[in-house]
């Protein structure tokens, strides 16, 4: 399938997939988020090891006229044993001083067009509690929140150690 750029016509974004030339902005952002989120120091990860991994995931840009990145969307394929093949969103970041252009839709909606494309079943991310901006865009989008579920973590240390505890 050949890649689509979409272009907003009233701001002049464009919407497309990402290249690795576009991965140094995707990091900006990711920190930018990071930041935002209270936890800027979490950040481990780096332009080298994106290059390394890219097979692993898939992220839309929203480029404006000159070139500067306002937004992303990094997701990757999941499959979830209830429902089968899905798009799992980690990311959906929209550069502050960018907001209300409706970049956040305009990627939200490539999003959901890859999973039609794709026959997924499922779209799903998750999203703080607090993040207040965030669940308002996501009720816009028409998104189902629940609260019923709670995350499971182990970073690189605890699976480093997983198998050191005893059972």
């Amino acid at each position: 399938m050949k890649p689509v750029n979409h272009l907003n016509s009233q701001t002049g974004y464009t919407v497309r997939e990402a290249t690795e030339e576009d991965f140094p902005a995707i990091l900006s952002l990711i920190k930018e988020l990071a930041a935002y989120e209270r936890s800027p120091d979490s950040v481990t990860n780096n332009v080298e090891q994106m290059k390394r991994e890219q097979n692993h995931f898939s992220c839309f840009v929203a480029e404006l006229p000159d070139g500067t990145i306002a937004g992303m969307a990094l997701f990757f394929t999941a499959y979830f044993t209830w429902v089968g093949k899905s798009i799992y969103l980690e990311d959906i970041i929209v550069s502050q001083a960018f907001r209300q252009m409706g970049i956040g839709m305009a990627l939200m909606k490539r999003v959901i067009r890859r999973a039609q494309d794709e026959d997924c079943k499922r779209v799903r991310w998750q999203v703080l509690d607090w993040n207040e901006p965030a669940l308002s865009f996501y009720r816009k989008c028409g998104a189902e929140i629940s609260g019923d579920w709670l995350n499971c973590t182990f970073d690189e240390k605890g699976i480093a150690l997983f198998n050191d505890i005893r059972t």
